[in-house]
């Protein structure tokens, strides 16, 4: 099957088909090519509602995929699918996934430490410097600013990241191939030599004032915590919050008077249980990021090998003593150290005190994702 991803964006292009059917149509069809061609009584059979299969068969048989999919590539934008193996594994662990991603720009596997800034188009200039702050801190210390490309906290935010030398991720509400707000097309390039844009709609989508709500839930799901600066009582930064909340993310919110409109919804996070933000480097400790450029080049150097698979195997969350590994691996406890020391390093293991060591989750993840368990 050739470009099969042109099958996954003309799905995404019939209204009232997201991740849920997108997912029911896998499972009876196998592929979405054969779904795509399916006959409309074959499509009903699968639960597709009628309303759907009238949105579909007028779409694919006016919309020329091979064009469109041309089309895309012309314009250097990535198609990726559940099934790329690029597609974000943050993103795939959220609730309803979306099932087609467009990027301009370049993910790369460090962007996986992750931190959304969010927060108010009506910023001030308490908020500006705290904004500036953070997202300077975040890229000198190799980690990623995911933010929206709105007007006032994300674009300081963007810029910020990007003037520190750092990465940064725009999550849009409408298509890659349009800017919005207008004024910050020069940013966006700069995003795309440094970062991307994403979005799951598809290129040409307008922008609409429905469409960036449930992109936030892509903005928190890409990171992994989402810094609240300044939100009004209807910011919808407090929605990005929530998804953040939802997805299991960590939240923190910036204090501001209690008399300034803008610190409303954060001060109410704060009220609500979000951690208050104190600096930079009680963020970074907090999501234990404080080594990030040196795990990031570690990874780079030291590739996995048999030994770190075998302690991965047998390290979970329940914390073990380097002795007991020792005897459990048939290792000396020399090499044993060494070999936990480059792991903790490349984010691998954790030491949570007295030479015991747990084993990360994601790290844990990858390799069963891999094959090496």
């Amino acid at each position: 099957m050739s470009n099969p991803e042109r099958y996954w964006m003309g799905f995404n292009l019939v209204k009232g088909i997201g991740a849920v059917r997108f997912k029911m149509l896998l499972d009876v069809f196998g592929d979405l090519e054969t779904a795509w061609n399916a006959s409309p009584e074959a499509l009903k059979a699968t639960g597709l509602g009628r309303k759907q299969i009238e949105n579909l068969l007028p779409l694919r048989a006016s919309v020329n995929l091979e064009q469109l999919w041309q089309q895309i590539q012309a314009q250097k934008i990535k198609v990726l699918t559940w099934q790329s193996a690029d597609y974000p594994r943050r993103i795939k662990e959220i609730e309803q996934a979306p099932p087609v991603l467009y990027l301009r720009g370049e993910l790369l596997p460090e962007d996986e430490w992750a931190v959304a800034v969010v927060g108010t188009r009506r910023i001030t200039a308490y908020g500006r410097q705290v904004a500036e702050e953070i997202a300077r801190g975040l890229a000198q210390s190799g980690v990623t600013v995911v933010s929206g490309l709105a007007r006032g906290v994300d674009a300081i935010a963007h810029f910020s990241a990007l003037e520190a030398g750092g990465r940064t991720l725009a999550v849009l509400g409408n298509g890659v191939d349009r800017i919005y707000p207008p004024e910050n097309r020069k940013l966006a390039e700069n995003i795309i030599s440094a970062g991307a844009l994403i979005s799951d709609y598809p290129p040409g989508t307008p922008p609409d004032a429905a469409n960036f709500p449930p992109r936030n839930r892509i903005i928190s799901g890409l990171s992994m915590a989402v810094v609240v600066v300044e939100a009004g009582e209807r910011s919808g930064a407090l929605i990005t919050a929530a998804f953040a909340a939802d997805q299991g993310r960590d939240v923190f919110a910036v204090p501001g008077s209690i008399h300034a409109p803008q610190s409303v919804g954060a001060n109410r996070l704060v009220q609500q249980g979000a951690r208050p933000f104190l600096g930079v480097s009680d963020l970074l400790q907090t999501l234990n990021l404080t080594r990030v450029a040196e795990q990031s080049q570690v990874r780079k150097t030291l590739p996995a090998d048999a030994n770190e698979s075998r302690l991965l195997d047998v390290l979970c969350d329940q914390p073990l003593h380097v002795d007991e590994l020792s005897q459990q691996m048939g290792m000396p406890i020399s090499a044993l150290t060494a070999a936990l020391v480059m792991m903790e390093l490349k984010g691998m293991v954790k030491q949570v005190g007295s030479m015991q060591y747990i084993a990360l989750h994601e790290a844990k993840s990858e390799y069963i994702t891999d094959g090496l368990e």
